[in-house]
């Protein structure tokens, strides 16, 4: 399985556009340029949202299958993740088909979205992935949803040190605010189920930084970008996502 990059960077999400912030990328070649750019900050993966003609969120395993040659042929060997983001359009079936179908070796789901069927077709999934080589990121927006993955996990595949979880701090329902404090709950439960996984976090608007730096103190890893916020620490507007990047790398520096 691909590990977890260090700094993942997330550079769009499923539902801002141009009119959030000029230099959000929406098409496959504007992610690539954004993406490149992030790398010589110290970028090792990317978080991939895909979007249709009129702008709005993607599922497509085709249109996956062509932005991941995109990135092979300009980023050889650079790790991409794709989401399988319902955003209240797409369905399990549907979700599940895209992360076996695409051609990705890295896809982020939501055990709480994908649980909408029934468990054992979820837990089957899973299986499927492993034994496909394909590296999910359970997302876990609290700790009811990291409950929910201990039962439907096989219990090898949870107890596996190459087990990937992220963690969101924050929400857009609340005025895309996160505070540090929200990893606490996570930490609580890694320490109480006696887990090792590979895990990442990513945080809501000003709050990202110091809750990516929170992750890191903690052993975490990071992603970062417009998705989920796009201020800095002092609630200043970033120029780009270059600039959210820089900002964590500079803050993760002073931290060593």
């Amino acid at each position: 399985m691909t590990p977890l990059p260090k700094i993942m960077l997330a550079p769009n999400g499923a539902r801002l556009t141009k009119a959030d912030h000029p230099a959000l990328p929406m098409t496959p070649a504007e992610i690539l340029e954004t993406t490149q750019a992030c790398q010589t900050l110290g970028v090792d993966g990317l978080h991939l949202h895909l979007r249709d003609a009129e702008g709005k969120h993607l599922l497509d395993a085709g249109a996956y299958a062509d932005a991941l040659d995109l990135f092979r042929a300009d980023m050889p060997d650079f790790p991409v993740q794709i989401t399988t983001e319902a955003v209240g359009v797409y369905d399990p079936t549907h979700q599940r088909h895209v992360a076996l179908n695409s051609g990705a070796d890295m896809v982020s789901a939501s055990v709480r979205e994908l649980c909408r069927d029934d468990h054992d077709v979820t837990r089957a999934f899973y299986n499927d992935c492993h034994q496909r080589g394909i590296a999910v990121q359970h997302i876990l927006y609290d700790v009811a949803d990291a409950d929910l993955l201990t039962h439907v996990l096989d219990e090898t595949l949870l107890t596996a040190p190459e087990l990937q979880l992220i963690f969101v701090l924050g929400r857009y329902a609340v005025g895309q605010k996160s505070n540090p404090k929200e990893l606490d709950p996570f930490l609580e439960w890694l320490k109480e189920t006696g887990l090792s996984p590979d895990w990442a976090v990513c945080a809501f608007g000003p709050g990202e930084t110091p809750a990516l730096l929170r992750a890191v103190q903690a052993g975490g890893k990071c992603r970062v970008g417009f998705e989920n916020s796009r201020q800095h620490a002092d609630g200043s507007v970033a120029t780009d996502n270059a600039a959210r990047v820089a900002e964590l790398v500079k803050a993760c520096t002073e931290l060593a």
